[in-house]
């Protein structure tokens, strides 16, 4: 693995997985990197890249309580990824409809971002954030 990629890889699922990783290519700017095909329709297992970002889409399973935020009814958590032009990447996720949940804003953390929910519920923040700036007591927190 190269020393800029991740050792986390969020594992995303939905409904319709397969709609959902075209929407999110669409939208998001995302790459399919590796879909792999489930019985009547379904997604066993996926990867999509953007930039050093890997994340995996696979198809909910009540058999193994895999359920996308659609069927909960709402979601637990999110995703934040850095991307280095956030307005050119917030117009291309208007442009495909996303659901704006925080408009493209500077932060009071130094930032340059916006949340968007796609259709199924997942949270997404992208942004110039980086996490850390202040682990080293070089900022204020």
């Amino acid at each position: 693995m190269s020393s800029d990629a991740s050792a986390v890889y969020p594992v995303l699922f939905y409904r319709d997985a397969l709609a959902m990783i075209a929407w999110l290519e669409r939208a998001f700017g995302f790459q399919r990197r590796l879909v792999v095909p489930g019985e009547h329709g379904t997604i066993r297992h996926s990867e999509l890249s953007l930039g050093s970002v890997v994340i995996m889409v696979c198809s909910s399973n009540p058999d193994r309580q895999w359920r996308s935020p659609a069927e909960l009814g709402g979601s637990s958590g999110g995703l934040c990824i850095q991307v280095s032009d956030p307005d050119a990447h917030h117009a291309r996720a208007v442009a495909a409809g996303a659901e704006m949940m925080f408009p493209l804003k500077d932060s009071d953390y130094g930032s340059r971002d916006y949340t968007a929910r796609d259709p199924e519920g997942t949270s997404w923040t992208f942004g110039t954030y980086t996490p850390g700036a202040y682990w080293d007591g070089a900022g204020e927190g």
